[in-house]
């Protein structure tokens, strides 16, 4: 039986370590629902924890992760690294700072993987979807953010999956409100949506 493990913040954790244990209420759960209709041949692992930011994800990886030998895995980290970077009170310059700490957070977690691990990974991009003005400020930075981990997913030949551009089509076609609560966390239709963007992304 293969293994495939989620790591992430709140969005990939949705719920799992409060409410709705094990997989969450989210796209993890979605995404193990839609495999476990044509298979039973995966255990699947929520590693998500709210708050988390790029740095406590590679912090952990070794238990969360790495111990539970993957044969897949998914991480979607860095929109509340961007967040810290928005609001801190510092120059552009200590703020560049910021995000190549997280940057180097990513690529510890990447070489640690390929070298401790023979699992497929595929990043996902940390998306934002500002409404009225809000959160315009995180833009920038999430798009820097994006292209950093674009790039260490080259270098480690992991998969990049693009996921602010298909969200915000979505979000064109059915208004903002269906597909995210907060411009930040997803409805249970953004979920299924992005659940089956990681399954086309692992061609499972």
């Amino acid at each position: 039986m293969g293994v495939i493990v989620f790591l992430g913040d709140s969005i990939t954790d949705a719920g799992r370590t409060t409410s709705c244990p094990p997989l969450g209420a989210g796209y993890v759960r979605e995404f193990a629902s839609a495999l476990g209709e044509r298979e039973n041949t995966w255990n699947i692992f929520n590693e998500g924890v709210d708050g988390y930011i790029t740095e406590r994800v590679a912090k952990d990886l070794r238990s969360d992760c790495i111990a539970l030998h993957p044969d897949y895995v998914s991480i979607l980290v860095g929109i509340n690294d961007v967040g810290l970077i928005v609001e801190a009170d510092v120059s552009e310059q200590e703020k560049l700072y910021m995000l190549e700490d997280s940057i180097r957070a990513y690529h510890e977690m990447l070489f640690d993987l390929s070298r401790e691990t023979e699992a497929e990974i595929i990043t996902l991009e940390p998306f934002i979807f500002p409404k009225e003005g809000k959160y315009e400020d995180w833009l920038p930075w999430q798009k820097k953010m994006s292209k950093n981990i674009r790039k260490l997913a080259r270098n480690y030949h992991a998969k990049f999956i693009p996921v602010q551009e298909p969200l915000e089509r979505e979000i064109e076609k059915r208004g903002h409100d269906a597909i995210t609560t907060d411009c930040i966390h997803l409805t249970e239709t953004g979920h299924k949506i992005l659940a089956e963007i990681v399954r086309e992304g692992f061609k499972l």
